[in-house]
């Protein structure tokens, strides 16, 4: 793997980036290209079957095609597990460690849910009053 020395260098070379194309003050996605069609073949093989999964892969990819689309969401799932293979193959050393797929909710604190719920609700007209729950025991 010392021939790509980074996994942004073999995310290029798989052509598994996004690239962004600007003419003035216009900005629009451009193609990923072609890249190693076996390569690619087997990434999207492996993309789809990870979708279907519960693992963080699996909710990577259903929290993406919720808001861009399943072909971008299989993109960029893909491009993922081709840079946990890059580390993978560097680093004999390295062993793979699935973060689960309730590493996102595990990262948002409590006070910025409720402030998004109480927002979203506010939107709707309503109005919040936030007492804590009794423990019922």
């Amino acid at each position: 793997m010392t021939v790509f020395g980074t996994p942004g260098r073999l995310v290029s070379w798989a052509r598994r980036c996004p690239q962004t194309r600007q003419s003035g003050k216009k900005t629009s996605a451009g193609k990923a290209g072609k890249g190693n069609p076996w390569l690619n073949g087997i990434l999207g093989e492996i993309a789809a079957s990870a979708s279907r999964t519960d693992t963080f892969p699996g909710e990577r990819y259903r929290r993406l095609a919720r808001r861009r689309g399943k072909r971008k969401a299989l993109a960029a799932v893909a491009r993922s597990i081709l840079v946990i293979i890059y580390h993978l193959l560097a680093d004999p050393e390295a062993r793979f460690h699935d973060l689960g797929p309730d590493y996102y909710d595990n990262r948002v604190s409590r006070g910025r849910k409720i402030r998004n719920h109480v927002r979203q609700l506010q939107a709707l007209g309503l109005t919040v009053t936030i007492t804590p729950a009794q423990d019922a025991a």
